[in-house]
């Protein structure tokens, strides 16, 4: 029993689509420019925050004044014997 004529017309548009799927023309897609995720001003912001960060640990680490050192060795709050 041979196929209605509407069933054999879509059969034979599916067959003809079938090997141009996945080929998309290079029209647009060629032209786009990858832009990077973030901007150049975000990056050099972030960049800035965690040098600046680093610095300041490091000044402050080094910065401090040792505390002042008594003759019993509990510091200036301690009771003189």
């Amino acid at each position: 029993m041979p196929l209605p004529r509407n069933i054999r017309n879509r059969n034979k548009k599916f067959d003809k689509n079938i090997t141009k799927r996945g080929n998309v023309p290079a029209g647009k897609a060629a032209e786009k420019e990858d832009d990077p995720p973030a901007s150049r001003a975000l990056i050099y912001f972030f960049m800035f925050v965690v040098i600046g960060s680093s610095v300041v640990q490091i000044f402050n680490l080094f910065g401090k004044s040792a505390p002042p050192l008594g003759d019993d060795g509990a510091g200036a709050g301690g009771a003189a014997p």
